[in-house]
């Protein structure tokens, strides 16, 4: 499989990808290290032409890719899979660039993404009996929809938008994609890489931003629109894509709220509770952003995970093994800041942390525990995505179910933490998520739907199930 990573040659370059080959752009923007704060690569812009060429590539290419056999699809996937992981310490440099990802997480972000790939090797939506009698048959079949606009965040560039790759691929869909601005580059490689093995026009990339993303929702030569990211923009492009009638499947906001009993080892779970919140800095889309501690064992928790977020300060040096990095976004350093602000200024007792990192260069805040703070605070109300952590208390189990599910932003995932295998049931049970992982940090699986609930979601991915969502379901209805 090729590779692109130069020895001794020229710096990486970067370009759009339309209809097979590497498209030049008249206009370009640079993304800036959160690590050192320096500017890194050329990043095209794409225009309104290359859109438009883009999408008449794609309805080109879904004539003939719509009558792939999943068998042919699978080869391909398989052999998209072997060009990132033969390209993975490429990629992965890239990842740490331009997020500010350590090299664990960045190796663990392609990685993972070689690992969705082969899982849809091995998956497909299979006709299915419906109903049958003397009479009739019924049977249904599943129809590639035709072209999918993908909207890609930031936080986890390559493996969240793999989710929407390679479900359009599975199902017979062209796909264009579109990397968050804030960190373009290493999906644009891993397209580049993809054309060597893909028909032009089945994966294409153009990098822009709102404007390209509003235009992308818009197009008529689209067909449907998969996006990751806030709930206000979800909003705007379910406006947008009402009026074409298109297809949408949004993953937005996730205040996710663990529920921790009286009843766990502390040495374990608490370990296992600081990785689900601060994980990546916490800019995790499921990370745990409101724990409920039982009140019996709330005070050594607080104690234990005091001296557990120390190990999430991150380190200047990526290739040191670390889970967390820095905040990878200027607007998003702001903000955590201004959270942090809030609880200062509202009084909120701030346990450890709670400022920068001011010895380090780049987006660095402080892992941060805030002890009891009101129920209606804006750090308790709002997804903070960052290492911020509120710690509540509980004592009824009805009570921090409704507290746990009182939020319309909190419809993405939670966790729960008792070793008592039936109460974890009734509790997650109850909780109105899409997802609720049991005794496990959140950390979504290839093989599990995901799905946000209320304002965390629309439709959704992953699993044999979604690819449902990629598809058109066609009944056929046959007389004996």
């Amino acid at each position: 499989m090729p590779s692109l990573i130069p020895e001794g040659g020229p710096e990486l370059k970067f370009h759009n990808i339309i209809d097979g080959k590497l498209r030049a752009a008249n206009e370009h923007h640079r993304v800036i290290d959160p690590r050192t704060e320096e500017p890194l690569w050329d990043a095209p812009v794409a225009s309104s032409q290359d859109l438009d060429d883009a999408v008449e590539a794609a309805r080109r290419a879904f004539k003939t890719w719509k009558k792939s056999t999943v068998a042919e699809r699978q080869a391909k996937i398989s052999e998209v899979a072997r060009c990132v992981n033969d390209n993975k310490e490429l990629l992965s440099e890239i990842l740490m660039k331009e997020t500010g990802k350590s090299k664990l997480m960045a190796n663990i972000e392609v990685e993972r993404t070689v690992a969705h790939f082969e899982y849809y090797t091995g998956v497909a939506l299979e006709d299915e009996l419906q109903y049958e009698d003397e009479k009739t048959t019924i049977i249904a079949t599943y129809a590639p929809i035709g072209v999918l606009g993908a909207i890609s965040p930031w936080n986890f560039p390559v493996i969240l938008s793999s989710v929407k790759v390679v479900s359009a691929l599975a199902t017979g869909n062209c796909v264009i994609i579109k990397p968050s601005p804030f960190t373009p580059y290493s999906l644009l490689k891993v397209c580049e890489l993809a054309q060597s093995v893909l028909p032009p026009g089945v994966f294409q990339a153009l990098n822009g931003g709102a404007d390209l993303g509003e235009r992308m929702t818009l197009h008529p030569g689209i067909d449907h629109i998969s996006f990751t990211g806030t709930i206000a923009v979800g909003r705007r492009i379910m406006e947008n894509c009402a009026k074409t009638f298109k297809k949408v499947i949004l993953e937005l906001a996730g205040n996710d709220a663990a529920i921790v009993c009286e009843d766990v080892d502390l040495s374990k779970v608490v370990p296992m509770v600081a990785a689900g919140a601060l994980m990546n800095a916490g800019q995790v889309c499921v990370a745990s952003k409101r724990v409920y501690v039982h009140e019996a064992i709330y005070d050594r928790f607080l104690d234990l995970l005091v001296e557990e977020v120390k190990k999430y300060a991150g380190d200047v040096d990526p290739t040191v093994p670390n889970a967390a990095g820095p905040i990878s976004t200027k607007a998003n350093y702001e903000r955590v800041l201004s959270i942090i602000e809030d609880c200062k200024k509202n009084n909120h007792k701030i346990v450890t942390g709670g400022g920068v990192q001011s010895d380090k260069k780049g987006f660095w805040v402080t892992p941060t525990v805030v002890s009891n703070p009101p129920e209606d605070s804006f750090l308790v109300k709002e997804e903070q995505f960052g290492p911020i952590i509120p710690l509540l208390t509980w004592k009824d189990e009805d009570d921090v179910i409704a507290r746990a599910n009182s939020l319309d932003n909190a419809g993405l995932g939670a966790s729960v933490w008792t070793p008592d295998a039936a109460r974890a049931q009734r509790i997650a049970r109850q909780l109105e998520a899409g997802s609720v992982w049991i005794n496990q940090p959140e950390l979504p699986h290839q093989g599990s739907y995901f799905s946000g609930w209320k304002l965390s979601g629309f439709s959704g991915e992953l699993g044999k199930r979604g690819l449902l969502n990629y598809s058109n379901t066609q009944s056929l209805l046959i007389a004996k």
